[in-house]
Protein backbone atom coordinates (compact mmCIF):
# COMPACT_ATOMS: atom_id res chain seq x y z
CA UNK A 1 0.00 0.00 0.00
CA UNK A 2 1.39 3.48 -0.91
CA UNK A 3 1.82 5.89 1.68
CA UNK A 4 -0.73 8.33 0.51
CA UNK A 5 -3.42 4.89 0.95
CA UNK A 6 -1.88 4.63 4.15
CA UNK A 7 -2.36 7.92 5.09
CA UNK A 8 -5.67 7.93 4.05
CA UNK A 9 -7.07 4.91 5.76
CA UNK A 10 -5.27 6.16 9.06
CA UNK A 11 -7.71 9.56 8.62
CA UNK A 12 -10.89 7.69 8.07
CA UNK A 13 -9.96 5.61 11.11
CA UNK A 14 -9.57 8.19 12.96
CA UNK A 15 -12.93 9.65 11.91
CA UNK A 16 -14.72 6.88 12.89
CA UNK A 17 -13.62 6.68 15.61
CA UNK A 18 -14.02 10.14 16.60
CA UNK A 19 -17.52 10.67 15.80
CA UNK A 20 -20.21 10.95 17.73
CA UNK A 21 -22.95 7.97 18.38
CA UNK A 22 -25.70 9.47 16.71
CA UNK A 23 -26.62 9.05 13.44
CA UNK A 24 -25.40 11.13 10.55
CA UNK A 25 -27.53 12.58 7.78
CA UNK A 26 -27.17 10.01 5.24
CA UNK A 27 -27.60 7.19 8.05
CA UNK A 28 -30.27 5.12 7.54
CA UNK A 29 -31.45 3.54 10.70
CA UNK A 30 -32.30 -0.09 11.05
CA UNK A 31 -35.94 -0.83 12.20
CA UNK A 32 -37.90 -3.39 14.28
CA UNK A 33 -41.04 -4.08 13.35
CA UNK A 34 -43.94 -5.95 14.92
CA UNK A 35 -46.92 -7.53 12.67
CA UNK A 36 -49.78 -9.18 13.48
CA UNK A 37 -52.01 -11.11 10.60
CA UNK A 38 -55.77 -12.00 11.62
CA UNK A 39 -58.47 -13.16 8.88
CA UNK A 40 -61.04 -10.28 8.76
CA UNK A 41 -64.63 -11.92 7.94
CA UNK A 42 -66.60 -9.79 5.85
CA UNK A 43 -69.88 -9.08 7.73
CA UNK A 44 -71.79 -7.92 5.25
CA UNK A 45 -71.95 -11.31 2.95
CA UNK A 46 -73.11 -14.25 4.32
CA UNK A 47 -73.61 -16.44 0.82
CA UNK A 48 -72.08 -20.00 0.30
CA UNK A 49 -68.14 -18.80 -1.36
CA UNK A 50 -65.22 -18.16 1.35
CA UNK A 51 -65.40 -14.00 2.52
CA UNK A 52 -62.09 -13.31 4.77
CA UNK A 53 -59.53 -11.22 4.10
CA UNK A 54 -55.89 -12.18 5.52
CA UNK A 55 -54.76 -8.99 6.41
CA UNK A 56 -51.19 -7.94 8.10
CA UNK A 57 -50.17 -4.89 10.22
CA UNK A 58 -47.04 -3.86 10.15
CA UNK A 59 -45.49 -1.69 12.71
CA UNK A 60 -41.95 -0.07 12.60
CA UNK A 61 -39.85 2.31 14.43
CA UNK A 62 -35.79 3.19 14.19
CA UNK A 63 -34.31 0.41 16.11
CA UNK A 64 -30.95 0.53 18.49
CA UNK A 65 -28.49 3.03 17.06
CA UNK A 66 -30.73 5.64 16.62
CA UNK A 67 -30.21 8.06 19.19
CA UNK A 68 -31.59 11.29 18.93
CA UNK A 69 -34.64 12.17 20.78
CA UNK A 70 -37.05 12.42 17.51
CA UNK A 71 -38.87 9.06 17.13
CA UNK A 72 -40.21 7.73 14.20
CA UNK A 73 -43.09 4.92 13.00
CA UNK A 74 -44.61 4.12 10.28
CA UNK A 75 -47.17 0.96 8.96
CA UNK A 76 -47.88 -1.56 6.72
CA UNK A 77 -50.80 -3.23 5.10
CA UNK A 78 -50.91 -6.48 2.97
CA UNK A 79 -53.70 -8.09 1.80
CA UNK A 80 -55.24 -11.22 0.09
CA UNK A 81 -58.68 -10.65 -0.07
CA UNK A 82 -61.54 -13.22 -0.78
CA UNK A 83 -62.05 -13.88 -4.81
CA UNK A 84 -65.51 -14.49 -4.90
CA UNK A 85 -66.10 -10.53 -5.59
CA UNK A 86 -66.68 -9.31 -8.58
CA UNK A 87 -63.57 -7.58 -10.32
CA UNK A 88 -62.84 -4.36 -9.25
CA UNK A 89 -66.02 -4.35 -6.73
CA UNK A 90 -66.40 -0.81 -5.35
CA UNK A 91 -69.27 -1.85 -2.83
CA UNK A 92 -67.07 -4.37 -0.73
CA UNK A 93 -66.15 -1.26 2.19
CA UNK A 94 -67.30 1.96 3.02
CA UNK A 95 -64.57 2.91 4.35
CA UNK A 96 -60.87 1.84 5.41
CA UNK A 97 -58.27 3.69 7.63
CA UNK A 98 -54.91 3.32 9.43
CA UNK A 99 -54.30 4.79 12.36
CA UNK A 100 -50.22 5.44 13.22
CA UNK A 101 -49.14 6.61 16.20
CA UNK A 102 -46.41 7.12 18.55
CA UNK A 103 -46.35 6.38 21.95
CA UNK A 104 -44.64 7.33 24.45
CA UNK A 105 -44.10 3.61 27.22
CA UNK A 106 -44.92 4.06 30.38
CA UNK A 107 -46.12 2.17 33.44
CA UNK A 108 -50.00 1.29 32.63
CA UNK A 109 -51.34 2.82 29.65
CA UNK A 110 -48.79 4.30 27.21
CA UNK A 111 -50.30 7.86 26.05
CA UNK A 112 -50.03 8.94 22.78
CA UNK A 113 -47.99 11.55 22.00
CA UNK A 114 -48.46 11.97 17.85
CA UNK A 115 -50.76 10.54 15.94
CA UNK A 116 -52.11 10.21 12.14
CA UNK A 117 -54.66 9.10 9.91
CA UNK A 118 -54.64 7.08 6.31
CA UNK A 119 -57.83 7.44 5.48
CA UNK A 120 -59.78 6.78 2.06
CA UNK A 121 -57.96 3.17 1.34
CA UNK A 122 -61.01 1.25 0.77
CA UNK A 123 -60.19 1.88 -3.02
CA UNK A 124 -56.68 0.02 -2.87
CA UNK A 125 -58.49 -2.89 -0.79
CA UNK A 126 -61.11 -3.06 -3.02
CA UNK A 127 -59.18 -2.69 -6.23
CA UNK A 128 -58.45 -6.65 -8.03
CA UNK A 129 -56.51 -8.00 -10.93
CA UNK A 130 -58.33 -8.98 -14.15
CA UNK A 131 -59.01 -12.44 -12.57
CA UNK A 132 -60.58 -10.83 -9.24
CA UNK A 133 -57.32 -11.91 -7.19
CA UNK A 134 -57.47 -8.95 -4.06
CA UNK A 135 -53.78 -9.01 -3.12
CA UNK A 136 -51.50 -5.72 -2.42
CA UNK A 137 -49.55 -3.63 -0.25
CA UNK A 138 -49.78 0.12 1.40
CA UNK A 139 -47.40 1.87 3.12
CA UNK A 140 -47.58 5.10 4.99
CA UNK A 141 -45.60 7.65 5.69
CA UNK A 142 -43.44 7.92 8.49
CA UNK A 143 -44.50 10.26 11.79
CA UNK A 144 -42.25 11.88 13.68
CA UNK A 145 -42.41 12.94 17.05
CA UNK A 146 -39.89 14.55 19.98
CA UNK A 147 -40.55 11.82 22.69
CA UNK A 148 -38.46 9.87 25.36
CA UNK A 149 -36.02 6.38 24.84
CA UNK A 150 -38.94 4.45 25.30
CA UNK A 151 -41.50 5.57 22.82
CA UNK A 152 -43.21 3.08 20.71
CA UNK A 153 -44.81 3.11 17.39
CA UNK A 154 -48.18 1.80 17.20
CA UNK A 155 -51.36 1.06 14.35
CA UNK A 156 -54.35 0.62 14.24
CA UNK A 157 -56.90 -0.90 10.89
CA UNK A 158 -60.36 0.59 10.61
CA UNK A 159 -62.70 -1.17 8.39
CA UNK A 160 -66.20 -0.47 7.33
CA UNK A 161 -68.37 -3.63 5.30
CA UNK A 162 -70.50 -2.26 3.28
CA UNK A 163 -74.14 -3.18 4.44
CA UNK A 164 -73.30 -4.30 7.75
CA UNK A 165 -74.51 -1.24 9.71
CA UNK A 166 -71.82 -1.56 12.06
CA UNK A 167 -69.68 1.80 11.01
CA UNK A 168 -65.74 1.54 11.50
CA UNK A 169 -64.55 -1.62 13.54
CA UNK A 170 -61.04 -2.18 14.84
CA UNK A 171 -59.66 -5.04 12.97
CA UNK A 172 -55.47 -5.00 14.18
CA UNK A 173 -53.91 -3.57 16.66
CA UNK A 174 -50.09 -3.73 16.00
CA UNK A 175 -47.23 -1.94 18.50
CA UNK A 176 -43.26 -1.99 17.63
CA UNK A 177 -41.44 -2.59 20.28
CA UNK A 178 -39.91 -0.18 22.32
CA UNK A 179 -36.06 0.37 21.78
Amino acid sequence: MTTIKRAAVAAVAMVAVAAPDGPSATAVPAYKCASSTKDSDDTSHDGPWPDNWKVMVRTCRPGPGHRVRVRYAYAEVLWDGAGYYPVDDPTIFDGAELRVQIKQSREGADPVVAERDFPQREARLEDSTFSGARTGTYRTATISHRAGAAALGDSVLFLDWDGDGRGYQRHHDTAAPTV
